[in-house]
């Protein structure tokens, strides 16, 4: 019996809850992976990584996977990256609909990024960032983010692995390319896939377990589980339970069993 939890994305209360309800179901020493996307979007990114972090040091059973705004997250405060070729609108890391202001902003570093006009396809480019204090630069907002972000915030997501198995399952961020033997696929694909992954429904050999693509509600697409319900959007964190195979919900009243869709 294996526990999971979906992108987080910064929402610091749903995370408690959600760690609620698995204490509930499966007691304190429960074994949990998280599917990565613990920051951005959500006003506390910064207490979701010291919540983990401190759950890591107690020696939960708790595991990781990196996602793709955890390394966007990372890659920023080390290295001032504000792009990635995998976001095909070309938008900004700061912009607000991916969410680095308001993940740096949970660190203290609090203002509006301000870019250049931007045509959907090019690289969407910060002007500046305005704080109370006045304007920053986009390097002095990427210094003020790196001396305000705990080194081992940083240590931690970059740690992470891309993948989890069971003898049953196979948790990852966003999916994997079908056909392809796992020690074989592209990173790039693991932390971003959509395309050729969500269409395909052959069987994968074990259940694949990810996030990544926000639904409505967890979905069980018969050789896939898609566990990011949107909480990212404001929509609930909800947890899910495996045993070998099959898969259950966790509510405020219980398990409720996860069927694949029609």
């Amino acid at each position: 019996m294996i526990y999971a939890i979906g992108d987080i994305h910064g929402q610091i209360e749903m995370l408690d809850h959600a760690l609620d309800l698995i204490e509930q179901d499966g007691g304190p020493d429960a074994e949990i992976v998280f599917l990565g996307d613990y920051t951005d979007r959500g006003l506390n990114s910064c207490a979701v990584i010291d919540r983990l972090i401190a759950g890591q040091k107690a020696g939960k059973n708790w595991r990781f996977i990196m996602g793709n705004h955890d390394r966007f997250f990372a890659n920023f405060v080390t290295m001032g990256k504000q792009h990635d070729p995998r976001v095909a609108s070309g938008i900004n890391w700061l912009n607000p609909r991916l969410g680095g202001t308001i993940t740096i902003a949970s660190y203290g570093v609090k203002g509006e990024a301000i870019f250049a006009a931007h045509t959907r396809g090019e690289q969407e480019i910060l002007l500046h960032y305005q704080t109370d204090a006045g304007a920053l630069t986009p390097d002095q907002v990427q210094q003020a983010a790196a001396k305000a972000v705990p080194q081992a915030h940083i240590d931690f997501i970059n740690a992470l692995p891309l993948t989890i198995e069971t003898d049953d399952l196979l948790f990852v961020h966003a999916g994997i390319m079908p056909g392809v033997a796992l020690t074989d696929q592209d990173p790039e694909d693991l932390l971003w896939i959509r395309e050729g992954f969500l269409d395909d429904t052959t069987d994968h050999g074990k259940l694949v377990v990810h996030g990544h693509t926000a639904l409505e509600a967890p979905t069980h697409f018969g050789n896939r589980v898609d566990l990011d319900a949107g909480a990212g959007y404001g929509r609930p964190l909800i947890p899910a339970v495996f045993v070998g195979r099959d898969c259950y919900i966790l509510t405020e009243t219980g398990r409720v069993p996860l069927i694949p869709a029609d």
